[in-house]
């Protein structure tokens, strides 16, 4: 492991677990679920299906969650929650053309400062 992801990681406090686990495990240049499967079952040990499970259970929460219009608060990575987008007029590039875009939800998230801080 290099020296500046050692530092990095003992620079982060107790409660940025999920955080420590990406970068000790950031081989990758673009970490992905199966990335992350990995790094989970190597920190925990176990077996691979349960280390899956484990991250899939993570991510329905998070999902349920705003789907129900909840905020999701994970310490030391940041907040999900939900941002309802107003009803507007878009242009089509190709042709000019105007178009009516409805309003939706979208998800929203906002970095911990230990996440912005360990990004720096």
């Amino acid at each position: 492991m290099s020296e500046v992801k050692y530092l990095c990681m003992q620079s982060y406090s107790r409660s940025s677990r999920l955080t420590k686990l990406l970068l000790a495990s950031a081989n990758h240049k673009t970490m992905n679920k199966q990335s992350i499967v990995e790094a989970v079952h190597e920190k925990l040990g176990g077996t691979k299906v349960a280390a899956e499970q484990a991250v899939e259970t993570m991510i329905e929460t998070i999902t349920n969650c705003l789907k129900s219009g909840e905020e999701c608060s994970i310490a030391g990575l940041g907040i999900f929650s939900v941002k309802t987008r107003a009803a507007r007029t878009a242009r089509n590039p190709r042709t000019g053309e105007a178009i009516k875009v409805a309003a939706m939800r979208v998800p929203k998230f906002r970095a911990a400062k230990a996440l912005k801080d360990a990004v720096k």
